[in-house]
C-alpha cells in the first residue's frame, strides 16, 4: 500500500484529479483539479488533529474525490534554503507515503498564501473572513502552479 514522493513530471502519465494540500501547523488546506487538470477548486481546510487522523481524513477524501495524486506544498525560505517547516512537511510526507496508495509530490509553494490572499480579495472576500478560506486558497493555489510546472516538464 505505501507509495512513494515522487518527482512532478511522474504525474503526467498517471491521468486523473489531483488533490493540493497547504499543510499547516494548525490546519491543511485542501483543493482538487478536475481529472482533465484544467479547473482548480478549493475544497476544505481540516482542523489538525493527531497525523493518523489527519491522513485519514486526507485519504478519505481521495478516495472520495477519485484522486489519483496528491501535491504537498514544501514552505521553502525565499533563497530556496529549507527551514524548520520544510523538514517538518518533508517528514509528514514521509509518514503519509507508508499509508498512501498513490504518488506524493513536494512542491516549491513559495508565496502561495500571499498569492491566495490576493485571489479572495480581489474576489471581494472581506479580510475578516479570508481566515477561514485563506488554506484551501492556497492549496488551489499550489496546484494551479504545480499543474502549470508539469505543463512545462
Amino acid at each position: 500500500m505505501a507509495t512513494d514522493i515522487v518527482p512532478l513530471d511522474q504525474l503526467r502519465d498517471r491521468p486523473g484529479a489531483l488533490l493540493g494540500l497547504d499543510l499547516g501547523t494548525k490546519t491543511i488546506g485542501i483543493a482538487i483539479c478536475d481529472v482533465r487538470r484544467s479547473l482548480v477548486t478549493p475544497v476544505a481546510v481540516i482542523r489538525r488533529t493527531k497525523f493518523t487522523r489527519d491522513a485519514e481524513s486526507l485519504l478519505r477524501l481521495a478516495r472520495e474525490r477519485a484522486a489519483v495524486g496528491f501535491v504537498l506544498g514544501l514552505p521553502l525560505n525565499m533563497d530556496g534554503s529549507e527551514g524548520p517547516r520544510a523538514q517538518s512537511t518533508r517528514a509528514f510526507a514521509r509518514h503519509f507515503a507508508r499509508l498512501a496508495d498513490m504518488p506524493i509530490v513536494l512542491f516549491d509553494e513559495r508565496l502561495s498564501t500571499v498569492e491566495a490572499a490576493d485571489v479572495l480579495t480581489r474576489s471581494g472576500v472581506p479580510a475578516r473572513k479570508q481566515g477561514e478560506l485563506i488554506d484551501a486558497a492556497a492549496a488551489a493555489v499550489i496546484l494551479e502552479d504545480a499543474l502549470k510546472a508539469l505543463e512545462r516538464v
